[in-house]
């Protein structure tokens, strides 16, 4: 079926082809004469002379007639040689024509003269044939719209990642190692009647390693692994979807045992029926054809699917159950343990300095991805590059952290001296409010150099990773939001729209403290509002809030009362310590970045800077 769909597709190619020729052909040029009016011309006497050549004549006319001039070479087209000279032998008998010539020759076969117009035909086929096999990805299968675009790996390629390049992951590797010795050896595993899971979904935020770990089976498998993308398996013509899915687990079948990777899984199997509208969708029979594949009639042993997704909640329940995908191995943010350990993978090629820390750089990027800190230390070196250094040293580390999170230091910015106070004072705002109400955090860097969208920037680190966070420390993460605009009332007198952001900050940790905590006064262990906040089309539409105006109003009155007291709690500090807040807006007006070790020496002895020798 497939090749007629072919066969027929270049026939039309062909007749279209033919037809354009054909058309071009009988396009007339300015030196063509109609076959009717030579006739006209020949009757009338008009005709001076007449070459006859295969199937056309030059004609030359002895007066002007109509749109013809005299003593002008125009062409005659006929279909038959021997009834034009009979034709021109008639007219010179009567007189009609006073000179003609020819050469009498045989007719030439049809397809020679449809021999230029056949070759023009094949050359176009031949360029639309290598046209499709380019933008299909090469290979020697014509049109394969209905072919599996996956790329299979084996033993012999050169797959340089291990599970030794995976770091910050022990028990999820450990999932991963089971059924890689499976593959290997699974005598051991079939003679207690243990069944290998036939698929295992990785699930995590974006940069957490998911698709790192797929490679590190390929590595460590042995056995063909074959990748495809979710979104490969989409396409515009109706069909190919389920089609690819079919050739994807015909090729793994010849190939078992072997491993299958789907990577961002989510684009293929959401869940169905979440569409506005009927119609047919494609993406739904793809699905269908890979819930078939995975765990349907027929028998698919020795294939193993691995399948990676950072949208889990929106996957289809068909999908996720057992027997399709037996094992979900969650794909989390590294605790600090972990960060160290991928720091260190990633450092292995690179010379650090002796003063590099990796254990406390670990501890100042909390809710970093091993991304994150591949990133990080890639813009360390092209840091320590730029500066002609031989090796990298904690200073660019710590530079290079900034400038991920915050954005580049924009030094050459022009900023008025009113402006640099009233950032120095929101800024000290912010570390006084750390040193004086947080348990979890220490001030790690203050800076008044704009960055980014920002002005200036107040860095704290935790002393420690936090899994869950208590009403007490919210609370304290609202006062040091609020630190800075209250230190801006405080001194100037007066708030400005630096603090937007901090305001958007405490207000979100408010809202969240009554609506999904239930740390409310008058709501207590309640929880309100849907637990997706964006809208799922089809499925909750129209269903987001769940709660009556009047607990919308008790809501909004809580977080006013959170916010109001947090302020004036911070207000209050911020006045009992207006000595240090002080000292440290000065500071940070001659210095403009202050460090850890810095402020925390102007916190407790004053800022005395060193009177400059005349």
């Amino acid at each position: 079926m497939k090749n007629f769909r072919g066969i027929s597709f270049y026939i039309i190619i062909f007749v279209i082809m033919a037809l354009f020729l054909m058309m071009y052909n009988n396009i007339s040029n300015p030196t063509d004469m109609k076959y009717s009016d030579f006739r006209k011309e020949l009757d009338a006497g008009n005709v001076s002379s007449v070459l006859v050549r295969t199937l056309n004549a030059d004609v030359v006319l002895s007066k002007p007639s109509g749109l013809y001039a005299a003593d002008f070479r125009y062409t005659v087209n006929f279909l038959s040689q021997e009834s034009f000279i009979d034709l021109l032998e008639e007219a010179y008998k009567k007189g009609r024509l006073t000179n003609y010539d020819f050469e009498k020759k045989a007719t030439p076969p049809w397809w020679l003269e449809m021999l230029p117009m056949i070759a023009m035909v094949v050359l176009f086929v031949f360029f639309w044939i290598f046209f499709v096999q380019q933008t299909q990805g090469g290979g020697n299968r014509v049109m394969s719209f209905g072919k599996s675009r996956a790329r299979m790996a084996n033993e012999d390629s050169k797959m340089r990642v291990r599970f030794s390049d995976v770091a910050g992951a022990d028990e999820e590797k450990a999932e991963l190692e089971e059924i890689v010795e499976f593959l290997k050896e699974p005598k051991k595993y079939v003679e207690l009647g243990a069944r290998i899971p036939k698929g295992v979904l990785l699930v995590g935020p974006p940069g957490t390693g998911k698709t790192l770990l797929a490679k590190a089976v390929a590595g460590e498998a042995g056995t063909p692994f074959f990748s495809i993308s979710g979104s490969d398996f989409v396409e515009m013509f109706v069909g190919v979807g389920a089609s690819r899915v079919r050739d994807l687990f015909d090729q793994a079948k010849k190939n078992a045992p072997c491993i299958v990777f789907i990577d961002e899984i989510d684009a293929v199997g959401r869940h169905r029926g979440a569409g506005l509208g009927g119609g047919h969708d494609e993406r739904e029979q793809t699905l269908n054809q890979l819930l078939v594949e995975m765990d349907g009639f027929g028998v698919n042993e020795g294939v193993i699917i691995l399948a990676a997704t950072n949208r889990p909640d929106i996957l289809d329940p068909a999908l996720m159950r057992p027997g399709r995908f037996d094992r979900r191995v969650v794909v989390n943010y590294p605790d600090i343990k972990g960060r160290e350990e991928i720091l260190k993978v990633h450092s292995r090629n690179k010379p650090l300095g002796p003063d590099v820390d990796l254990k406390d750089i670990a501890k100042t990027t909390p809710g970093f991805t091993g991304a994150d800190l591949e990133n990080l230390l890639n813009e360390a070196a092209l840091l320590a590059a730029r500066k002609n250094k031989k090796v990298i040293t904690m200073e660019e580390i710590k530079e290079a952290n900034y400038k991920v999170i915050m954005g580049p230091e924009k030094k050459s910015r022009v900023i008025s001296d009113k402006e640099k106070k009233l950032t120095a004072y929101h800024e000290a705002g912010h570390a006084i409010a750390v040193r004086l109400v947080s348990s979890t955090m220490k001030v790690d860097r203050v800076t008044i150099i704009p960055s980014g969208r920002a002005g200036g920037f107040t860095s704290y680190k935790p002393e420690e990773d936090q899994h869950y966070t208590t009403k007490s420390q919210l609370v304290e993460q609202i006062m040091v939001s609020l630190g800075g605009r209250a230190a801006e009332e405080l001194v100037l007198g007066e708030i400005s729209t630096g603090a937007a952001n901090d305001l958007q900050k405490a207000n979100q940790i408010a809202r969240d403290m009554i609506t999904k905590y239930g740390m409310s006064e008058t709501l207590t262990n309640l929880v309100f509002g849907d637990e997706n906040d964006e809208v799922f089309l089809g499925k909750s539409y129209g269903h987001i809030r769940n709660y009556s105006e009047e607990i919308s109003a008790k809501i909004d009155a809580e977080v006013k009362a959170i916010i109001d007291n947090a302020y004036n709690k911070i207000k209050e500090l911020l006045t009992e310590n207006r000595q240090k807040l002080e000292d440290v807006a000065r500071a940070l007006l001659e210095k403009e970045r202050i460090e850890a070790d810095e402020f925390e020496e102007i916190f407790k002895n004053g800022y005395n800077p060193p009177v400059p020798v005349s």
